[in-house]
């Protein structure tokens, strides 16, 4: 009698979240709620003089497979203040065929203003990554918001010859989308195609806040010309070029921009220079 054949290994696969409340306290925020689901933990490191509360995500898995998935949800009450960062790059490796889904969700209430500052996002050749960002704000929430991707691993001389890609953003005000983008590689091979014109990486920057508009100008000095109003109170920077290039032009667009618009120190978190 023939006996069945074995049936392929299930590789197991990390399914972590983390959830965030806060309400508004003398030092910008004060939590109140906190959940974690392993492998994605939030930390506290301690805020810089005149900084908000500071919250840091971190992947103690040390990067995501295909099949992993983060999920993260903050929530800021009316006049909280805080900056959310991760502590180093996220690393997705390659994938046997899943997709890696990271998603996360931003809710500003009222007078509210948060900076969602990760650190880039590393994709390595045969990466299979679906990443989704949602935030919505409540009228005078104020939002700076960066994500950056790394085509391959720069410092090895490898880049993003296949695998998948999609990255999404909506943004909606009082309940009301305001703005959506997304982008799709798929194959990854395309993306010479689609005008990336062999980049090792690109970044986007947000701002949304009541007088956006009155930092066009200055949001077009940093970023080289490549900013502009997509929306009433949303101004959009972008870049496109080589990793360390790229990181350099968001850096120095991060700190004259939470300066401007946030009245915040022109300085990076401080995990990001640690």
């Amino acid at each position: 009698m023939l006996r069945d054949a074995p049936a392929a290994p299930q590789h197991q696969r990390a399914r972590g979240r983390a959830e965030l409340g806060l309400v508004a306290a003398p030092d910008g925020a004060r939590i109140a709620h906190l959940f974690n689901a392993a492998p994605l933990r939030l930390l506290f490191p301690d805020a810089d003089p005149a900084e908000p509360k500071q919250a840091a995500f971190v992947n103690v898995a040390g990067g995501l497979a295909g099949g992993d998935s983060l999920e993260a949800a903050v929530t800021l009450g009316a006049g909280a203040r805080c900056t959310l960062t991760t502590p180093a790059a996220e690393k997705i490796y390659r994938s046997l065929g899943p997709e890696t889904r990271i998603a996360t969700s931003l809710s500003l209430a009222a007078d509210s203003v948060c900076e969602w500052l990760p650190q880039e996002t590393i994709l390595f050749d045969g990466a299979r990554l679906a990443r989704r960002l949602d935030i919505t704000l409540a009228p005078g929430a104020r939002l700076l918001a960066a994500e950056m991707l790394v085509l391959g691993r720069a410092a090895r001389g490898e880049a993003f010859t296949r695998g998948a890609l999609h990255d999404g953003w909506r943004i909606r005000r009082e309940g009301r989308l305001l703005w959506a983008d997304a982008l799709r590689l798929d194959p990854a091979a395309s993306a010479q195609r689609f005008g990336l014109g062999g980049a090792g990486a690109l970044a986007t920057l947000l701002l949304a806040a009541p007088d956006a508009a009155a930092h066009r100008d200055l949001a077009r000095d940093v970023a080289a010309g490549g900013a502009g109003l997509v929306a009433p109170g949303l101004l959009l920077a972008r870049w496109l070029g080589e990793a360390g290039v790229v990181r350099a032009g968001l850096a120095a667009a991060i700190m004259a921009l939470r300066a401007a618009a946030l009245g915040l120190p022109p300085t990076l978190p401080r995990l990001w220079r640690s």
